[in-house]
Parts: structure tokens; C-alpha cells; sequence
């Protein structure tokens, strides 16, 4: 049987509750859909633990075929989705542990992972993971926020500094590191020169409007290079007009084909890794937000199986 089901097989609102009805096995898989459910992490709003499930419903109204791309993204890779990981909601070390264990098991079968968050606290487990797999690594952070502040109420960890804490333990490769979108008020100037201090490349949603995304992506690709490289998109992003569903809006952002365009081109990059978070069901009520979700995941199945392609032609 082929994957993902055709609606002429059965129809989309027939779930089984996997992302696209895929399978939970299969041999030779490439690519893992992943459930990362734990958003206790989160600052503000709550109720990203209910957006793997949510992603997932979404993901039945797609269809298979990649058309910018010409691949069929999850048929090529012999996806599969494993369900969510057990995190425990009032324990961020535990499920940080439960997460890396699960990502790690992964990695080191060759598959490649795509997180369904989730808080952006859950980014850090990811890079714990690759780190042991693959050494520091590169990242490109689509967000309109850094997530290098220090600590919230005297704590440490929370969904506001996963990558001040991922420096700090040599997870990444800071002039690899390209933290792309931030914009909005910030308590001082030090939150935006923290990430400048850590080394990384910061390009603030102004700076790219100046620049435009050709030039921005053409360093990202020089940078970059071959560099093993995790890819992770927090949705708030994406304009609240475009994404409400999500914990902490920032207005003056990109639409969902500007997204969906700037995925598109971040082509010929050795990934290792996805993560997509900070989607809130609870304030998205007509699923608008879990659908650009769910489309941005389709995307980045779609890069790895043209990066599969690209291999196999050299």
C-alpha cells in the first residue's frame, strides 16, 4: 500500500490519528513525524501540547505530491509518524531526557526527525541529540523571537532560552546559527545583543525586508555549506493574522507564501533535524494556523526527499 492514503482509498475525515494517515513502521524509513507535546515551558499562553494531534488533523486535507519540489515527500522518504513522546508536564528535565531518547534513537538509525511541538523549549532536547550523532551543528530559527534570554523568575529552562542554554553546552556552531524573522518590543536593547554576543546570525524581520530573502538566503547557503543542520520554525513567525493560534503574537510579520516561499528555495542543505512549535489549538478555531503548520511540515519532508534525490544523482 502507498503512502500517504488517497482519499480515493478512504476518506480524510476516516483518521487513523497519524500525520496524513501515514504508517507507525516501515522499512528503510528516511523521515519521522514526532510528537513533542510538552508546553509547560511557555511563558504566557498555554495549550501547545495539543498541537501534534491538532498538525495531524490538518494534514488530512493535503495531498501528496510536492509540486515546487516534484517529489511525493513522504512516499520517497517511506514516512512514518511514532506518536508523541511521554513527556511529563510539570518535569522539564525528565521530558527533556524522554525527548533526547527518542530523537537520538532516530538520528542514529539515519532517519530524520520533524517535531511536532509544542513549546520552543523542546528545540533544546533535539540539539542534545544531534550533538551526540552528528557534532555541533548548523541551525536556521525562523522566529520572532531569539530565545538567548538568560532566565524567567531565576529558571533556567523555559521556552525562552533553549538556545543561550544550547551555547552554553556546545550544541551549535554559532556562525552557522541564523536566527531569521525577530521583531516586536523587547524589555531592553541586551535582548537582541545577547544573541549578537553568542555569535549568531541575527536577521531581524527589517533587515530582511531591506535586504530581501535572495541575498539573506544566499549567505545562509554560503555559511551553511554542508554543515549537518537542524531547521526550527516557531509559527509565530508568520503574522498573527495569518497565525493566531499561538502563545505569544508579535503583529508586523511575514504571510503563510512568504513562509511557504522562503521554505521552499532553503534548498541544497545537508538537514538532519526539524522542529515546529508554538502552535496553540485553543486560539486557533478555525485550524487555519495547524494548517500552515501542517503545510510547512509537508515542506520539510519535501527538502529532504529532494535532498534524497540529489544524493542518489551525484
Amino acid at each position: 500500500m502507498q503512502y500517504p492514503l488517497s482519499p480515493d482509498v478512504k476518506p480524510e475525515f476516516c483518521t487513523t490519528g497519524t500525520f496524513m494517515r501515514l504508517p507507525s513502521a516501515r522499512e528503510n524509513a528516511k523521515v519521522a513525524i514526532i510528537g513533542q507535546p510538552f508546553d509547560t515551558a511557555a511563558s504566557f499562553r498555554v495549550g501547545a501540547r495539543f498541537a501534534p494531534q491538532a498538525i495531524r488533523q490538518a494534514s488530512m486535507t493535503l495531498f501528496p505530491y510536492h509540486p515546487t519540489h516534484k517529489v511525493y515527500p513522504f512516499e520517497d522518504t517511506k514516512a512514518i509518524d511514532i506518536g508523541d513522546v511521554p513527556v511529563i508536564p510539570h518535569n522539564i528535565h525528565r521530558s527533556y531526557e524522554l525527548m533526547e531518547e527518542a530523537m537520538l534513537d532516530l538520528m542514529q538509525k539515519g532517519i530524520v526527525p520533524i517535531g511536532l511541538g509544542g513549546d520552543h523549549s523542546i528545540t533544546l532536547a533535539s540539539l542534545r541529540a544531534a550533538k551526540k550523532v552528528y557534532g555541533q551543528v548548523a541551525m536556521i530559527q525562523f522566529d520572532s523571537h531569539t530565545d538567548t534570554w538568560d532566565t524567567y523568575y531565576d529558571e533556567k529552562y523555559w521556552h525562552g532560552s533553549p538556545f543561550i542554554r544550547a551555547h552554553e553546552e556546545g550544541l551549535l556552531l554559532p556562525d552557522k546559527v541564523f536566527q531569521v524573522g525577530i521583531r516586536g518590543t523587547l524589555n531592553h536593547p541586551g535582548d537582541l545583543e545577547a544573541s549578537y554576543e553568542l555569535g549568531y546570525n541575527v536577521v531581524t524581520t527589517q533587515e530582511l525586508r531591506n535586504r530581501g530573502w535572495d541575498d539573506v538566503l544566499g549567505e545562509i547557503k554560503a555559511k551553511i555549506g554542508d554543515t549537518p543542520c537542524f531547521l526550527t520554525f516557531d509559527i509565530d513567525f508568520v503574522d498573527p493574522a495569518f497565525a493566531p493560534g499561538t502563545g505569544t503574537l508579535e503583529v508586523g510579520g511575514f504571510t503563510s507564501h512568504e513562509a511557504l516561499q522562503m521554505i521552499h528555495s532553503l534548498t541544497g542543505l545537508n538537514y538532519i533535524g526539524f522542529d515546529l512549535v508554538e502552535v496553540l489549538p485553543p486560539y486557533d478555531p478555525a485550524q487555519i494556523t495547524s494548517l500552515l503548520a501542517a503545510t510547512l511540515i509537508h515542506d520539510f519532508a519535501a527538502l529532504v526527499a529532494l535532498q534524497q534525490k540529489q544524493a542518489v544523482s551525484k
